[in-house]
């Protein structure tokens, strides 16, 4: 049957991608690398157990399943914070799955009520942080608008593979699963594939931290919910200091700049350098160093014969679609056509 080679086809093209990068980009990708390489595991045992009728395959399948919303987690919130291994109360959900997966069927726990319940929370809880102003504290400045799209679209596959997960027991109670390899190749060439892009995204725009100090500078003020109350004074000081340094530094050049590498530079926690920017400047700080790049980027314009190429690398954008999108934004007009207006106004 054509359904039942398909997940091993995916499977091998995942594990070669988790390859590829971890290679290309070593510790940089190494969260995404290591979920690529879960969701092929995952894949894969998906075709044994439907190719081989063994029962560990039975049990071991929903239980690797229950890991990737997890897994998917722990990546999007190590690029908004430092941290460590995930807490406690995250492995609840794959244990309680592991227990329901080895007693079925005698027991009869609620094994794919259970798992959709896990895919729905997660997928809900990263698209609800993707519209937050939630300060992405190791992914490059310039990025955190690719980031924040990646994170919305990983909570809606998640959401998407509930929905899979209730037609395949819809079609076990109604048509006996006649349908069931349909639907699970078609949820394996969309979800797995979408999602994993999603991860990569935030792995290859998420550059190698240095934790030393930055993870204990930052405890105080992430862990809450509830952000520090912060007087106009102390966010126009915090502002002030940052203004000083990334001018003196042009540290804006820099096209990884990470919110927690401008936290060791002023010795400020990140909530509090992403509030005081927003209280102050009404925006977030990825726009403000956007608009320091902007600023450099118009001066070469005018003053240098450089291609619009060289000036947006030479200006700290990592691409040129984003360099003409902020200088759309700042300016009204393309870099060719400030240029040639600029030109003009100096004859």
């Amino acid at each position: 049957m054509l359904a039942i080679p398909v997940p091993f086809v995916v499977s091998m093209l995942l594990g070669l991608l988790a390859i590829t990068l971890y290679v290309r980009f070593s510790q940089q990708a190494k969260v995404a690398s290591l979920f690529l390489g879960l969701c092929a595991a995952t894949t894969a045992m998906v075709g044994l157990r439907w190719t081989f009728e063994i029962e560990a395959f039975s049990i071991a399948q929903p239980i690797l399943a229950s890991t990737i919303p997890i897994a998917a987690w722990y990546t999007f919130a190590h690029a908004s914070r430092d941290q460590g291994f995930l807490p406690t109360k995250h492995f609840i959900a794959p244990l309680l799955v592991a227990v329901s997966s080895a007693t079925q069927p005698w027991l009869a726990l609620p094994l794919d009520e259970v798992l959709t319940l896990i895919y729905v929370g997660y997928g809900i809880a990263l698209i609800r942080f993707s519209t937050k102003e939630t300060a992405l504290i190791n992914v490059s400045l310039g990025n955190w608008e690719g980031v924040k799209k990646a994170e919305s679209i990983a909570g809606w596959m998640l959401i998407f593979s509930a929905f899979v997960d209730t037609f395949m027991s819809l079609d076990l109670t109604f048509n006996q699963g006649e349908l069931s390899l349909y639907i699970l190749t078609t949820a394996h060439l969309i979800l797995l594939p979408v999602l994993s892009i999603a991860v990569v995204v935030v792995g290859i725009n998420t550059p190698v931290s240095e934790e030393s100090q930055l993870h204990k500078m930052n405890s105080d003020s992430e862990e809450s919910t509830r952000p520090p109350i912060m007087t106009k004074e102390r966010a126009k000081e915090i502002t002030s200091t940052l203004d000083a340094r990334i001018r003196q530094d042009s540290l804006y050049l820099d096209p990884e700049l990470t919110l927690s590498k401008l936290t060791r530079k002023l010795g400020v926690p990140a909530k509090q350098i992403s509030i005081a920017v927003n209280q102050v400047h009404e925006q977030n700080i990825s726009k403000l160093i956007n608009e320091y790049r902007i600023e450099h980027a118009k001066h070469s314009l005018i003053t240098s014969q450089d291609t619009i190429t060289q000036i947006f690398m030479n200006s700290g954008f990592q691409t040129k679609s984003n360099f003409n999108r902020e200088f759309s934004r700042m300016t009204g007009m393309t870099p060719s056509e400030y240029r040639k207006s600029s030109s003009e106004h100096s004859k």
